[in-house]
């Protein structure tokens, strides 16, 4: 596990309000006729990024590290490919928040970008939705990192329960970037206009975003994607955690769960 030294928690803590800030921008905006993204967001997070790598990297992470970020990022991109989210069947989740769960939160945040980034090369899915899609990413893996210490049956039914709650979380956060960009966007049946308003109010916004979101995602591809999430960590967490948990020890890092007098017994019995 990266040690997640003070000086790391704050650059993460950073970058998430950065990231918040680049998601949420329309609702903070009153009064304006024209809306444009925040690119000057969208610029600096790989900045930032660099930076926090630097710090991870003084932290611990090392040749074998970057070899299992490798690895496992090359997993999440077949995963995407096999499952390109069609009807919102979508297993990168799963490893995301397994992932996340073993080495860390800090680690976990690196793989979330990484894990995007090699998925949207692989799949040709490169534009200016990317850069929020691994944040959110990130943010999930990163989640999954500082969930409380469990075992067992009680770990696994947690982590299912996140994973049904960062599917939702997950989807609103991609809906809200591209929804202010959508113009007459209307439903049949009562909904009204669902359109971004820049001259409306913030809870105006919010309240007709949150009807956009629920009629044409959250019904539908996020559940999908929650389902298929909680189902994966349900059948196959129990071994892919064994396998992660053998690999971070064969890595000399230690996993997220186990406490350093066990990790030093353990050595010491080998020795």
């Amino acid at each position: 596990m990266i040690r997640f030294s003070p000086r790391t928690a704050a650059l993460l803590a950073i970058i998430s309000v950065a990231g918040l800030m680049m998601f949420a921008w329309p609702l903070l905006l009153h009064g304006y006729e024209r809306v444009q993204p925040p690119f000057i967001f969208l610029a600096l997070l790989p900045l930032m990024l660099v930076v926090l790598l630097s710090e991870l990297s003084a932290g611990g992470i090392d040749t074998r590290m970057i070899a299992v970020l490798g690895v496992l990022s090359a997993i999440e991109a077949v995963l995407r490919a096999v499952s390109a989210g069609t009807g919102g069947v979508e297993l990168v989740f799963f490893m995301l928040i397994l992932g996340g769960r073993v080495f860390g939160p800090a680690f976990g945040f690196v793989l979330g970008c990484t894990s995007l980034f090699v998925a949207a090369l692989v799949t040709a899915g490169v534009g200016p939705w990317l850069p929020y899609q691994m944040l959110g990413a990130a943010w999930v893996a990163m989640g999954a990192g500082l969930l409380p210490r469990a075992g067992g049956r009680r770990e696994i039914a947690m982590l299912a329960a996140y994973g049904i709650f960062a599917s939702y979380a997950y989807g609103l956060l991609l809906n809200l970037q591209g929804w202010p960009l959508l113009t007459g966007v209307t439903v049949p049946g009562g909904s009204g206009n669902l359109s971004y308003d820049p001259g409306a109010a913030v809870g105006e916004n919010l309240a007709t975003f949150l009807r956009y979101t629920l009629v044409t995602s959250t019904s539908s591809w996020d559940t999908m994607r929650a389902i298929t999430t909680a189902v994966a960590v349900a059948l196959l967490g129990p071994a892919v955690l064994a396998t992660l948990r053998r690999a971070a020890r064969r890595a000399m890092i230690t996993p997220a769960e186990t406490s350093l007098p066990s990790a030093e017994a353990s050595l010491r019995s080998a020795e």
